[in-house]
């Protein structure tokens, strides 16, 4: 059974970097699509960034476009989110997802989900 694991989230201030992990068990990642979302209060849950299998394409909302950088290590079966010039409205709960598509369009239509990671921007 796929299994997701966030971690690496807490409070930054603005300005600030993290670097998200997600491990992914009971599978080979190498064959899976794995997106990152957020959940902000209030707001509709955003797809973030998101990478094919192979590592070499990937897509990045505007919003976070020049600062967010997705990466995977297939050997330890993780996906990374690396955030880097944290803003207050980069404030949510993260998750990673696996099994959908990801598209210049942005990460749809995923099966397995995380549990989440929060996040806190604040000065």
């Amino acid at each position: 059974q796929l299994q997701l694991v966030e971690s690496g989230g807490g409070l930054v201030q603005p300005g600030g970097s993290l670097r998200l992990s997600c491990v992914v068990s009971g599978v080979n990642l190498e064959n899976y699509v794995i997106g990152w979302f957020r959940q902000a209060p209030g707001k509709e849950n955003e797809g973030v960034s998101c990478t094919n299998n192979s590592d070499d394409w990937a897509y990045y909302a505007d919003s976070v476009k020049g600062r967010f950088t997705i990466s995977r290590d297939n050997a330890k079966n993780t996906v990374y989110l690396q955030m880097n010039s944290l803003k207050p409205e980069d404030t949510g709960v993260y998750y990673c997802a696996a099994e959908g598509l990801c598209s210049a369009l942005g990460p749809w239509g995923y099966k397995y989900w995380g549990q989440g990671t929060q996040v806190t921007v604040s000065s």
